[in-house]
């Protein structure tokens, strides 16, 4: 059986990692937003290499959902406490750990 560990560990390993201001690195979460830790070419690529290795359809992830994604600018949090509107929904590790062990794509 497929565990939220094992796909977290899958995307720690596949995508870039990311560092701070003081160059440590910022490990992956499964609630993290993956539209805001990684590119869009990184996470194309790491979603077809999650198809082969979970057995999961990608086909049916309709990435028009997700995207566009608004980028917060680093010092927002310093100069407002308004949330930055979406208009997409957040990808995240956990939605793929549960596709895993359902075995099909739950989200959609």
């Amino acid at each position: 059986m497929v565990t939220d560990e094992d796909v977290l560990s899958f995307f720690r390993k596949e995508l870039p990692s990311r560092a701070d201001m003081k160059l440590k690195e910022i490990p992956l979460g499964l609630d993290d937003v993956l539209q805001e830790y990684a590119e869009a070419d990184d996470l194309v690529i790491t979603i077809n290499k999650y198809d082969e290795q979970f057995n999961v359809d990608v086909s049916a992830i309709n990435l028009d959902n997700y995207y566009p994604w608004e980028i917060p600018w680093f010092f927002r949090k310093w100069f407002t406490k308004k949330p930055l509107n979406q208009t997409s929904r957040p990808l995240t590790v956990r939605m793929f750990a549960e596709s895993a062990r359902a075995g099909r794509w739950l989200y959609d």
